[in-house]
């Protein structure tokens, strides 16, 4: 491990900057050219002592502790433990290496260690854009000499490299409920709604208001009171996910690719429906199929559909979604809820979309998902102060325009169309599964 290199400290160029005084009046007197250099040449054997006598990388212990997954847009903490190995006091700064196109706060901090094994932690936070792999770099040390004037500069090899996936947090039932109930009334609708099925669940005693329907007739005969059928959701029902990492998933919505916030929607989506007991499958695709995973059902089956998704890139090539609905149906032959996370604002990929989307009725129930660009509906409503603004306004009521043709034609043939801002992107498709199970659709 090398001996570090010399860094100045404030004090140290504060003093070299005074000796310019003298300097300045050696044109009056030599005396004063030759104070100016005695002034430095005492600031640098001073700083050269001071540079010496400095810790070292050797009197200093240091580690990471950073979980190994991180979760994207949010913040994470990422924790340094400092130890002294000296008998001496130990001040400096630490500074840290995080991933590259990473938001980092106060990865640069100062830092004081007390005589013997003294020890101290130091916190900061990242906050990741986006998924994929990172990997952290080595750790920076300036080692603050006893004198003040001049740090011990050294780096320590610290790589590590982490996961960032989509935020798993929001996948707790409290996050969701949260969620869903921010949303609008109509989701707060929902909510409070009981949610029945078809598959019979239990019996219980009859209540005022209960449908005479759903009375067991036999039952009630047999324990002498009147008693009525409950039913749920059906469980064990197919969901597949299909993700459009195309080029029109590669812009940005809140400063987010829409791809994240479409991997975070169907992560969402599927937590709930295998909590629901149903078999969840998921198939990313652009021109081929990049990701592919069966419906299955089952807590290990959630952490594969995460490992899967968690790399999915969206490339600047055109989406093939007959290839992908032609291998994701060769395999489902059950009917299944599909829901397609893509974008509807191009009228040639609309096109193409909507005859494969609409073969699948009726043997299975399509749902497209796509997000809302808010900035894109103000262009297309916004009064235009001048040319360029007329001409992006004209261009964004055309793109408007063509999504409400391809939603309309959707809905007419059977299909639901889920369109909502990032911020309620995945709650708007959560509702839209619970509604299908709600009303027995599936």
């Amino acid at each position: 491990m090398s001996a570090g290199r010399p860094v100045p400290s404030g004090l140290a160029v504060a003093l070299f900057a005074g000796a310019l005084v003298p300097a300045a009046l050696a044109v009056a007197s030599p005396a004063f050219g030759w104070l100016a250099l005695a002034v430095d040449v005492a600031v640098l054997l001073l700083c050269a002592v001071d540079f010496v006598r400095a810790p070292h990388a050797r009197d200093i212990e240091v580690h990471r502790e950073v979980e190994p997954i991180l979760s994207s847009g949010v913040d994470n903490t990422v924790r340094w433990e400092l130890r002294s190995r000296t008998d001496t006091p130990v001040r400096g700064e630490l500074r840290d290496e995080p991933p590259l196109d990473v938001e980092s706060h106060g990865h640069r901090q100062p830092f004081t260690l007390e005589a013997g094994n003294a020890s101290t932690r130091l916190t900061y936070r990242v906050h990741p854009p986006s998924r994929g792999d990172a990997r952290f770099g080595d750790v920076n040390l300036r080692l603050m000499g006893p004198l003040g004037l001049c740090s011990r500069q050294v780096k320590l090899p610290a790589g590590q490299d982490v996961k960032v996936y989509p935020d798993l947090s929001a996948l707790s039932r409290e996050a969701l409920t949260l969620a869903r109930a921010s949303e609008a009334v109509s989701a707060r609708t929902l909510l409070r709604k009981s949610v029945e099925g078809r598959e019979f669940e239990s019996l219980r005693e009859y209540r005022p208001g209960d449908d005479y329907r759903h009375i067991d007739w036999k039952s009630s005969a047999r324990h002498g009171h009147t008693l009525v059928r409950t039913w749920q959701p059906e469980r064990h029902q197919p969901v597949l996910l299909l993700l459009d990492c195309g080029r029109h998933m590669a812009g940005r919505v809140q400063g987010r690719r829409k791809l994240d916030h479409a991997v975070d929607a169907a992560l969402r989506l599927a937590r709930v429906s295998l909590d629901a007991g149903d078999v969840v499958g998921v198939l990313a695709f652009a021109s081929d199929v990049r990701a592919f995973l069966p419906p299955r059902k089952g807590a290990e089956h959630l952490r594969l559909i995460t490992e899967s998704l968690y790399r999915a890139e969206a490339g600047l090539e055109e989406s093939d979604y007959g290839r992908a609905f032609d291998f994701a149906f060769a395999r489902q032959t059950r009917r299944a809820l599909v829901v397609l996370f893509t974008d509807l604002v191009d009228p040639d990929a609309s096109a193409a979309l909507l005859t494969r989307t609409l073969a699948l009725r009726p043997r299975h129930l399509p749902v497209v998902a796509s997000l809302l660009d808010e900035d894109l509906e103000a262009a297309a409503t916004d009064v235009p102060g001048d040319a360029p603004s007329a001409y992006a306004r004209q261009a964004a009521s055309r793109m408007e325009a063509e999504y409400r043709r391809t939603a309309t034609t959707l809905r007419d043939a059977g299909a639901l169309v889920v369109r909502a801002p990032a911020r309620g992107f995945g709650a708007a498709a959560l509702n839209v599964y619970l509604d299908v199970k709600a009303r027995g659709r599936l």
